[in-house]
């Protein structure tokens, strides 16, 4: 019976998700639910001691990268900067390499430190008249456009600013940077059969004699190229955040050494936080800030038009983005406690492989609850010293359990009720029946990689 709970609450979630109710008003209802069926009298204690504990623990860490990341990517999009990527791509790489050129403009923002949601909004118009152009059928676009914004990016490339390749930061004392060669060989992988994947259905497309299609809806206006920034400057600020993030990574643990110490006169003791726990934190900030510093003074003309209601919608967004995760973060905690998930928990044990259960267990939580970074909270919360110690008795490198579970994490997320495929579908005009194929290919891809990384690292030992 407990483990049918268990199962229930994780349902429930599911569903909500799937129905596009708010998680974060549903998963403390499920979390508590499933309390109130174990033992009634543990439901307040749970919420106060466990739910909201995790929920603002994560809200503490993990909020300013979310916040910056969203008004990083606003002010690239106010400064015409990603309109001048996107058609410098086009001019450079051609527009017959429509999928390839797709790929490369989603790919550069993302790892550039723009969220993938403001990727879709700024790439789509351009998207629409390069498949227009070369009469290639629309409903392929959100494939390109998911392998370039939703995976390698994400969480295989080393560095990478996204929240994913974050998140195992505090909990592995890894950094952004961890384990570069099995993140780069995962990353070629993606590329590689994603691009032929893509070919392959568009080549079939043209040989049935299907076009760019008809009666289609949510169609945008033609984008204008003219007047827009120089693409050497647009580019750059994505540039120095990569290198900053590199650079900040390093140095801040010889600023501060193995703790962080604050004393203040107001303080009645010192505060000391260790250093490992947060460098990555700490660097993607930093980076992030300096990047939206660069960008509004490079274009301050245009950007300072906009900028207050540009700032107030990206502070809505991180807003909502950090508290969607951290509820699944504070579920995650509550359903761990409780007794039916021990019985999830020994059936998980039962894998033998370390690295093969931390990628089937993220990989399982992402796809039930629709989100990369929400399925991976809820599995670290309850699992991470499961993890460690597999990892640490096998020999295996935290850095390597990282990559892996950062990468599971982005996974099988993109099932139909995730809010980046809804939010990528309702952009673009297309629906489920149209274009999730392609889509899901982009995820069973995505999720191959993964085990492809494993392999290669029991097999050369790389990291």
């Amino acid at each position: 019976m407990s483990f049918v709970v268990v199962i229930a609450a994780l349902a429930f979630l599911m569903f909500a998700a799937y129905r596009g109710y708010s998680v974060i008003l549903f998963a403390p209802l499920a979390a508590l639910g499933a309390v109130l069926l174990t033992d009634p009298s543990a439901v307040a204690p749970a919420f106060t001691g466990i739910f909201m504990e995790k929920m603002v623990g994560f809200v503490k860490l993990y909020f300013p990268v979310f916040l910056l990341g969203a008004v990083f990517g606003k002010v690239i999009e106010l400064s015409g900067y990603s309109r001048s990527i996107v058609a410098a791509a086009i001019r450079y790489i051609g527009s017959a390499r429509a999928n390839a050129v797709i790929v490369a403009v989603c790919a550069l923002l993302t790892y550039g430190g723009v969220s993938l949601f403001v990727v879709v909004f700024a790439v789509y118009p351009f998207a629409a008249e390069l498949y227009r152009q070369s009469n290639i059928p629309k409903r392929l676009m959100p494939g390109a456009i998911a392998l370039g914004a939703f995976s390698f990016t994400m969480d295989s490339l080393p560095g990478t600013p996204q929240i994913q390749n974050i998140i195992p930061t505090t909990f592995f004392k890894t950094t952004a940077w961890a384990a570069p060669a099995l993140g780069v060989l995962g990353a070629l992988f993606i590329i590689a059969v994603g691009l032929a994947y893509l070919e392959w259905r568009r080549r079939a497309a043209v040989a049935r004699g299907e076009g760019y299609g008809t009666s289609l809806v949510n169609e945008p206006e033609p984008v204008a190229t003219t007047h827009l920034p120089n693409p050497v400057l647009a580019i750059a600020p994505l540039v120095l955040v990569g290198v900053a993030n590199f650079a900040l990574t390093r140095l801040i643990p010889q600023w501060y050494g193995a703790t962080s110490s604050l004393s203040l006169p107001g303080l009645a003791k010192p505060v000391s936080i260790p250093t490992a726990s947060v460098t990555a934190i700490w660097a993607v900030e930093g980076a992030l800030l300096l990047g939206i510093v660069v960008v509004v003074l490079t274009a301050f003309g245009t950007v300072r038009q906009r900028f207050a209601e540009g700032s107030k919608a990206a502070v809505a967004g991180a807003l909502l983005a950090s508290l969607n995760t951290a509820s699944e973060y504070g579920f995650g905690g509550v359903i761990a406690a409780l007794p039916g998930f021990l019985v999830v928990s020994d059936a998980l044990k039962s894998i033998p492989n370390p690295l093969v259960n931390a990628a089937v267990s993220v990989s399982t939580l992402a796809g039930i609850t629709g989100s990369a970074s929400g399925g991976m909270s809820i599995a670290l919360a309850a699992m991470s010293d499961t993890f460690i110690q597999g990892a640490q008795a096998a020999g295996i490198p935290l850095d390597v359990l990282h990559r892996v579970v950062a990468m599971a994490s982005g996974g099988m997320d993109t099932l139909p009720h995730n809010g980046a495929v809804i939010t990528l579908l309702a952009v673009t005009g297309l629906t489920h029946r149209e274009s999730y194929r392609d889509i899901f290919a982009v995820t069973v891809i995505k999720t191959l990689a993964v085990f492809f990384v494993i392999a290669v690292f029991y097999l050369t030992g790389l990291v």
